[in-house]
């Protein structure tokens, strides 16, 4: 029987990044996967969002010059095939390379794993042959597939999850998206954005985008009503069927009252669940949390030599969370000790219209949490590369301590290039720092970033526009307690 230092149980991006990691301590790996290397985070995730996210924003682009333009599917189709063969062909061919190697390492193997127990992993190939295998150490790292409601038969043709979203031959006409979270709102940008099909969006709660602060999706959601989408606010699904070859469903809103609509196609929204079925984890006593997913304390599981990562875990389900996991237990298997990851600082990109970038806190969590803080607020309109780009619909806010040392908190940037202003305010987080040096660098010109550079200074009560002249573009105040309170001076820097 083959032994190895580590097997990995899954080929995504959790998966592929733990076994590369594993290779820079001298350590043979063994890589499984059962379908496809990538994942859904090649083949019907978020590479294949967002290249259509792309697309669809360049659409809107010509649209605005040429108003009778009309996209063709079968020509972004083509692009989002040629995004997918790109990033798989980069993967195979880096891992076959590995494998030629004169000190060999890295192994792979297309199959299903099963755990026998907690060093052993029995792997059934396509044609039906077995073979069994041993590690001193486990990463488990399945990933997650979209969540189905039981009341719903989704034949990923009329009514699709993103898994779907591929087989359309052609935009639809309308569309009713069913979960108005981050996946949901981006696809009912996607759709809107490429002008060819009226999107409607379920959404359960009084507003879009629940889990982030009310200005945030105040924007958002007025750019998908101006692109023609129809928000169903404070609406709850009672069913949803396909009657001759069309989705048709019906809404209960909170007055009582009911609505029935028809729509060519319908996208499931609602979430994730964890891949966690047939694995054998019994076998070895591995546990699962209250929410059906692996638990895990920092990517190690209750059995010492099996560790976690990704969307399995369901803890955060971002690729970049995921592939910063599976490195962080590898390195807690085979190097030096290391502090507990910190999910404090997590970037993230929403890929809305218009874009929001986003780190650390938002002003509700902060509220709710009764932490007092300032916050600054920035419209796009002051920016000189959004007003070069035409694109002012935005603005640049930043919490930050209620204190001397102002550290930053957590920032929302909603508009063009959003995601370019993150990173900087990221590492301040994640180092505790304040905000003197950052608002005293020389920034690029014209760029994004500038913003925040501005949103700095008014805190240091330094800014080139005066928040006192510019009331409406430019606002600071404080929070504490539940009651946010304007700032009408500060101390000068």
């Amino acid at each position: 029987m083959e032994e190895f230092d580590l097997i990995v149980i899954g080929g995504g991006p959790s998966g592929y990044a733990g076994a590369m990691r594993a290779i820079d301590f001298g350590k043979r790996v063994m890589l499984i996967e059962r379908k496809r290397l990538g994942g859904a985070g090649v083949y019907n995730g978020v590479l294949t969002s967002k290249t259509l996210w792309e697309q669809a924003l360049k659409v809107a682009s010509i649209r605005e010059l040429v108003p009778d333009y009309e996209p063709k599917i079968e020509d972004i189709s083509k692009i989002v095939n040629e995004a997918v063969f790109e990033r798989k062909t980069q993967m195979t061919v880096h891992m076959q390379l590995l494998q030629t190697l004169k000190e060999k390492l890295f192994y792979y193997e297309k199959g299903t794993a099963y755990i026998l127990d907690k060093h052993t992993i029995q792997i059934t190939k396509e044609d039906g042959t077995q073979k069994q295998v041993k590690s001193k150490f486990i990463l488990i790292a399945t990933g997650s597939r979209p969540r189905i409601p039981s009341n719903i038969k989704v034949d990923e043709q009329v009514i699709v999850t993103s898994d779907g979203i591929r087989n359309f031959t052609d935009f639809p006409s309308s569309m009713v998206v069913l979960g108005a979270g981050v996946i949901g709102c981006e696809f009912a940008t996607i759709f809107s954005a490429f002008g060819k099909t009226r999107v409607n969006l379920i959404d359960k709660a009084d507003r879009i985008l629940p889990f982030e602060d009310e200005d945030v999706a105040e924007v958002v959601t007025q750019n998908l009503v101006a692109n023609g989408a129809t928000v169903h606010h404070g609406s709850s699904l009672k069913r949803m069927e396909i009657v001759d070859g069309r989705v048709q469903y019906e809404l209960e809103y909170k007055d009582g009252h009911t609505e029935v609509l028809h729509v060519d196609k319908a996208l499931i929204s609602i979430g994730r669940v964890p891949n966690v079925e047939n694995l054998g984890l019994e076998n070895a006593g591995v546990k699962l949390n209250d929410r059906g997913s692996i638990w895990d304390d920092d990517t190690q599981t209750n059995i010492s030599n099996i560790y976690v990562a990704g969307d399995v875990t369901t803890e955060v389900a971002l690729v970049n969370v995921g592939e910063r996991e599976a490195r962080h237990a590898v390195v807690r298997m085979f190097g030096p000790a290391v502090k507990p990851l910190s999910y404090k600082n997590i970037s993230t990109i929403m890929f809305l219209h218009p874009e929001v970038g986003a780190v650390g806190m938002n002003q509700q969590e902060c509220i709710a949490k009764n932490i007092p803080h300032k916050v600054v607020k920035l419209d796009y309109s002051t920016n000189a590369r959004a007003i070069a780009m035409r694109r002012t619909n935005g603005f640049f806010k930043i919490i930050v301590t209620n204190d001397h040392a102002m550290r930053i908190l957590g920032m929302r940037v909603v508009g063009e290039h959003a995601s370019s202003a993150i990173q900087a305010v990221a590492y301040l987080i994640y180092t505790n720092q304040g905000i003197r040096e950052l608002a005293d660098m020389m920034h690029p010109h014209p760029s994004i970033i500038e913003g925040i550079q501005e949103c700095l200074r008014m805190l240091l009560n330094k800014s080139i526009y005066k928040p006192y002249v510019f009331k409406d573009k430019l606002k600071c105040f404080t929070c504490e307690n539940g009651v946010c309170t304007p700032i009408e001076s500060l101390e000068v820097q």
